[in-house]
């Protein structure tokens, strides 16, 4: 009997070594202790967390890391992307390097963005589209603010209560 699971567990071992640089087209967080594809193009589900290099598709769970995201992100407590993230985020807190989409949430955070920031707090460095929020701040912005305070540092008006804009 330990010879059969001695044999079972080493062909597990190379399968799932097999698999380590692929493309998966499903990854459940909560059994990271079998294997952690680098990149999910379809589904991944992050229960406790979910992290990989890349996700394409669409990100469920409570808490969702990668350094790259084409995908719909539905992370209850955070989405964070440290590259670049082209799509939606949803969550609690939402942070990326660089978006192209919507960020929607409590909390939004990303130096550039071309789209648009839903929520309680927005921060940029770099917006082309729209920020609407209780909290709007953005170093540059090619587009509009609205919210009880609103800041564009490098504009002729910085600081607006309801609505800004610059172009």
């Amino acid at each position: 009997m330990k010879k059969l699971l001695s044999i079972l567990a080493l062909a597990g071992m190379c399968v799932a070594g097999a698999f380590a640089q692929d493309t998966w087209p499903v990854d459940i967080g909560f059994i990271d202790w079998i294997h952690r594809p680098s990149d999910v193009a379809g589904l991944r589900i992050g229960i406790p967390y979910g992290k990989n290099d890349q996700i394409t598709g669409v990100d469920l769970g409570l808490y969702g890391y990668s350094d790259y995201a084409w995908a719909i992100q539905f992370n209850l407590l955070a989405s964070v992307v440290r590259d670049q993230m082209g799509g939606l985020q949803v969550g609690c807190f939402n942070k990326v390097g660089r978006l192209t989409g919507l960020q929607v949430g409590l909390w939004n955070n990303a130096p550039t963005v071309e789209g648009f920031q839903l929520g309680l707090l927005n921060l940029a460095d770099q917006v082309d589209g729209m920020q609407i929020g209780l909290v709007n701040r953005t170093e540059l912005m090619r587009g509009y603010q609205i919210g009880l305070c609103n800041v564009i540092r490098e504009s002729p008006v910085p600081f607006m209560v309801l609505a800004n804009f610059t172009f």
